[in-house]
């Protein structure tokens, strides 16, 4: 598929509006922390532990230390570990894919220990536990 030179011009405008927000100038990886710091071209510095973000969690700290950033500057990119964290998403709270995000915060709200569900769970205990899917 080639791309047109219109096409090519709307992405260029697309990527100088969205550098606007923010861009990544510096990355490296704090091992005393466990965290990446990522240097913005505003002067600001913003660190995030790697145990939130996709694929970084359980990484080996020499694997973290090589980060690559993005031409644009809004993506970072881990080549021995083939993950990727798109800095305008981190800048949001963003840590990796909407799926990945479900499941971080379901599994978030499985450990939730409330008296409200304590006893909503001791009531489905009595019934015999959590109803069983129907099957098509």
């Amino acid at each position: 598929m080639a791309v047109t030179e219109a096409e090519l011009a709307q992405a260029q405008a697309r990527a100088a509006a969205t550098r606007q927000a923010g861009y990544a100038l510096t990355a490296r990886y704090d091992r005393r922390t466990a965290r990446v710091v990522v240097g913005l071209d505003s002067g600001l510095q913003v660190a995030f532990p790697v145990r939130l973000a996709e694929g970084l969690a359980h990484a080996a700290p020499a694997d973290l230390a090589e980060i690559e950033i993005s031409p644009t500057g809004l993506g970072l990119h881990w080549p021995k570990l083939d993950a990727d964290v798109y800095v305008p998403a981190l800048l949001q709270g963003v840590f990796g894919s909407k799926r990945w995000m479900a499941a971080q915060l379901g599994a978030a709200g499985g450990k939730a220990r409330t008296k409200a569900k304590i006893t909503a769970a001791r009531e489905n205990g009595r019934k015999g536990g959590r109803p069983r899917r129907a099957t098509a």
